[in-house]
């Protein structure tokens, strides 16, 4: 019945009128599915009990124990795949909905190459098997998590459309009013019923997890507002002025990785300084003789460290260029190996990313890999 009411635009013209059409016969035959057990089971005295579904026990003692009684309990099972199927099948249907109103995150509004929701598949496929991990796989401990949750999602649909048809109004608005609201009352007591009784029994997940979820679609929501009005351009009357732009190489060696880098460098600006923290002496000796002759003239800064530490020193210095130019842009061009295989990147230092890393948030800095690749 949700995956229907869901996925009205799946349907084929007149959407609306075929799903109502469909959801008409799923709901008779469900009724007449439920009463014909409920008056068969009352007749053959049959009760609940551990180790056999109702169902089960109903069949064998309509069929015994042949072939009918296999079918049944087959055709069940695959009623209960479907079931779950169904839950995979709509669920990133209804993410997608809330992601398009931005109270999730956008990825989950876009299809992928299968013309799917694969965002919301995956997620979805994340969270079942956490709770079959966190509850062991116990349905009774699992039913009370469904039960709340199904009839609180059928209250509050109820709910809504009274809103609506007292707000909207319409064709035979009255009728409809009286029908929304008997089953907002019934499934609403049915919701309050399960959460007091089942409570202890894991109910108290839905009642934790609810109020978590809906603060969280309000911030969600509320950052891609916020984020939406910054990068507006409707209140936007800044000029468009050249900025004077310092180019920063932070080099270790001199080698055929930072040729490219240079190169690079001289073709995006003329303020350009080479800098080199001083962790070995006599390598950093070596270094200004081979700067000498492969740097073209630009000078080589070298920072001290007394801690032995290169992150620090190199943020500092970007950190002056920040203060002396604060409406100019400071470039940091990263000279970075590229390893023939991935599993070579494990025997190489990983200091391009984590200056990367630390400059990520910080405003007016510009951070740019040039990659060499290795050959095998």
């Amino acid at each position: 019945m949700e995956a229907i009411s869901n996925g009205v635009p799946a349907f084929r013209p007149p959407e609306s009128k075929n799903a109502a059409t469909t959801m008409a016969w799923v709901a008779a035959v469900l009724g007449t599915l439920f009463l014909g057990i409920t008056i068969l089971s009352h007749l053959y005295g049959l009760l609940p009990r551990e180790g056999e579904t109702l169902l089960s026990q109903l069949a064998w003692q309509v069929f015994g124990g042949g072939p009918l009684y296999y079918l049944v309990q087959a055709a069940t099972m695959l009623i209960l795949i479907l079931a779950s199927n169904t839950s995979f099948a709509d669920f990133p249907r209804l993410a997608s909905l809330l992601a398009r109103d931005r109270y999730l995150p956008t990825q989950l509004a876009h299809r992928g190459d299968r013309l799917v929701f694969s965002n919301g598949i995956l997620l979805l496929g994340i969270f079942s098997c956490a709770l079959i991990v966190i509850f062991r796989g116990s349905t009774h401990a699992l039913i009370p998590l469904y039960a709340v949750g199904v009839f609180l999602s059928f209250t509050l649909s109820q709910a809504g459309m009274v809103r609506h048809w007292l707000v909207e109004r319409g064709p035979h608005w009255r009728k409809s009013l009286l029908v929304n609201g008997l089953g907002a009352v019934a499934t609403g007591l049915a919701t309050g019923v399960l959460a007091v009784t089942k409570f202890t029994h894991g109910a108290w997940v839905v009642a934790l997890v609810i109020p978590v979820l809906i603060l969280w679609f309000r911030t969600v929501h509320g950052h891609y507002g916020g984020t939406e009005e910054q990068l507006s351009l409707a209140r936007y009357h800044r000029a468009l002025v050249p900025k004077h732009i310092t180019v920063v190489l932070p080099i270790s060696h001199v080698n055929r990785a930072v040729i490219p880098v240079l190169e690079y460098a001289r073709s995006i600006g003329s303020d350009i300084r080479a800098v080199s923290v001083d962790l070995e002496p006599e390598e950093t000796a070596q270094m200004k003789a081979q700067w000498e002759v492969w740097g073209g003239g630009v000078p080589l800064v070298i920072l001290p460290s007394p801690y032995r530490s290169f992150l620090v020193p190199c943020l500092a210095y970007i950190g002056e260029l920040r203060e002396k130019e604060p409406d100019g842009w400071v470039t940091v061009l990263l000279p970075e190996v590229i390893p023939a295989r991935w599993w070579q990147n494990l025997l190489h230092n990983q200091r391009a990313l984590i200056i990367r890393a630390a400059l990520l948030f910080t405003p007016g800095v510009i951070v740019t890999a040039v990659p060499y690749h290795l050959e095998r």
